[in-house]
């Protein structure tokens, strides 16, 4: 037992430092707390935690190394990425001024709360480069004699400490003494954030080139 708290604080530490680390899941949060409600934010934090289940249970049915070993496949992934935050990228250059604060304490629809947690659910679960860490991160932390159940309960605190990380990130972005202060600008924050996803697609996508 002692090995496998061990082994667990090592997995969360590596976890915690990724999920902190500046990329495609950040930026889509901030978009989403500055430019749309604290609900939406939220909801899309969640679907990120839900996208992390996906890469642990690839890592643990061996389909990660499956992606790994196939480059043809890994590219495919890559360019579907790529084209998915280009597509999200797009729709924030095109945001347009608002007028009201868009705080999130009103009643928001409930297909943009679907919409939301789709969002976070298919950038994370296309994010190649997170695939590639789970893989890592099971094939050199985890002691292959760790029973799956511990290993899946491994996969399912990670995924609820990311959507714990980006919910606070969401409530603090959210705070309208912080919103207040963005949302005469609100609009240019969103195209900031869409030319940075459109900057992770782009290197996606070149990643992907021969």
């Amino acid at each position: 037992m002692a090995i496998v708290w061990s082994e667990f604080a090592q997995v969360a530490v590596a976890h915690l430092l990724a999920v902190a680390s500046p990329g495609p899941d950040f930026a889509l949060v901030l978009r989403q707390s500055l430019g749309r409600s604290r609900r939406e934010a939220l909801w899309t934090s969640w679907g990120i935690g839900a996208g992390i289940l996906l890469h642990v249970a690839g890592s643990l049915l061996g389909l990660g190394l499956l992606l790994r070993g196939s480059p043809a496949l890994f590219n495919a992934v890559k360019i579907a990425g790529a084209g998915y935050l280009a597509w999200i990228g797009w729709q924030a250059l095109r945001a347009r001024p608002r007028t009201d604060d868009g705080a999130g304490t009103g009643t928001v629809r409930a297909a943009s709360v679907r919409g939301a947690f789709a969002t976070g659910l298919l950038t994370n679960a296309l994010n190649p480069k997170a695939t590639l860490f789970f893989v890592s991160l099971y094939a050199l932390l985890v002691d292959p004699r760790t029973p799956k159940a511990v290993q899946a309960g491994y996969g399912l605190w990670m995924a609820v400490a990311t959507g714990l990380w980006f919910s606070l990130v969401s409530v603090l972005f959210t705070r309208p003494a912080v919103r207040s202060r963005f949302l005469r600008f609100g609009h240019w924050i969103d195209r900031a954030m869409g030319v940075v996803l459109l900057a992770f697609a782009l290197h996606l996508a070149t990643a992907a080139l021969p």
